[in-house]
């Protein structure tokens, strides 16, 4: 996959398949439009051409909204698109001015000059330009006047329920992991870099990795404990992780550890990548380090268990 960080270093393609929108969480409904946008490149001959947008729009639009969290950080985006198969990949500067575009503009300037669209494929319901004015209806006026075909793929539904990143983010914040997976169609994941704790884990013989994630939009998901594999230099290993207060040794904020099976490597400093694979508990307050340690022998056992019947991420 090709990676354009400016819509003038696209060199235009033969038969451009194009799509667009933010795609976070490039969840089930995300690759039903990629697949149909791979099915129609390979009947006109082209190449498939997905348009994002970075910063996520209501970054900008709406910068004092600290509650905004996003399933992806951009490089896990692109990973995930390159992972289901898109030839070209534009990331568009979203910015107040490019926001203004009226819907005709964004067609004109973007979608035909720049990019030369011969097929477009949206998802339902899909807006945009200005104030979101555009619609499907516009869309295939606007097909008529410059050209090109456009085609919307319908709500992708699950047992009725309509999948989107707003009910994944919902999922995962409630630590419904299982319904995550479900939408997204692969396993979530944060990445962050190992810094030192307070090393009380090792006193009893589980010893956890302190994991600090840098992108304040990146969506941590509820506190609790989490069966879960991790990824290191390219090596999967399996683990069981807790977010939140540590509430039996009184802890000083909310953080993120994680105890690695089998591992005995220094890894400060260094990055990691955690899939959450099932959720296993509440966080709880235990009466004394002991009744904490009986716990964690079942949380280990439970972790195990789980982690062995999850394909490799």
């Amino acid at each position: 996959m090709r990676v354009y960080n400016a819509i003038d270093d696209f060199k235009k393609v033969k038969n451009p398949v194009v799509t667009t929108g933010t795609f976070d969480g490039v969840h089930l409904g995300h690759q039903k439009i990629i697949s149909r946008l791979k099915d129609v490149a390979l009947e006109e001959n082209g190449e498939t051409v997905l348009l994002t947008f970075y910063p996520h729009p209501r970054m900008v639009l709406f910068p004092e909204d600290n509650e905004l969290k996003l399933l992806n950080s951009l490089e896990e985006k692109i990973e995930l698109l390159e992972k289901y198969g898109v030839d070209h990949l534009i990331i568009y500067p979203f910015t107040k001015e490019f926001s203004r575009l009226t819907s005709v503009e964004f067609v004109r300037n973007i979608l035909v000059n720049k990019i030369n669209t011969k097929r477009l494929v949206i998802g339902y319901n899909h807006h945009f330009g200005r104030n979101r004015e555009g619609s499907f209806e516009h869309l295939k006026e606007f097909g008529h006047l410059y050209g090109f075909e456009v085609e919307e793929i319908p709500a992708k539904d699950i047992d009725h329920i309509e999948i989107s990143s707003t009910k994944i983010r919902h999922a995962l914040q409630t630590g419904d992991i299982k319904t995550a997976t479900a939408f997204l169609g692969h396993l979530y994941s944060i990445t962050g870099k190992v810094v030192e704790g307070l090393k009380l884990g090792r006193t009893i013989g589980y010893p956890t990795a302190n994991i600090v994630v840098d992108d304040k939009y990146k969506l941590i998901p509820a506190d609790g404990i989490y069966a879960v594999k991790l990824k290191y230099d390219n090596k999967v290993y399996s683990g069981m992780l807790s977010i939140g207060n540590n509430p039996t040794v009184e802890g000083k904020g909310r953080s993120i550890e994680v105890n690695i099976f089998d591992f005995d490597k220094d890894i400060y400093g260094k990055d990691v990548t955690i899939y959450f694979i099932e959720r296993l508990r509440d966080e709880l307050k235990f009466k004394d380090m002991d009744a904490l340690k009986g716990q964690l022998v079942k949380d280990k056992e439970d972790s195990l268990r789980i982690t062995n019947l999850c394909e490799s991420v």
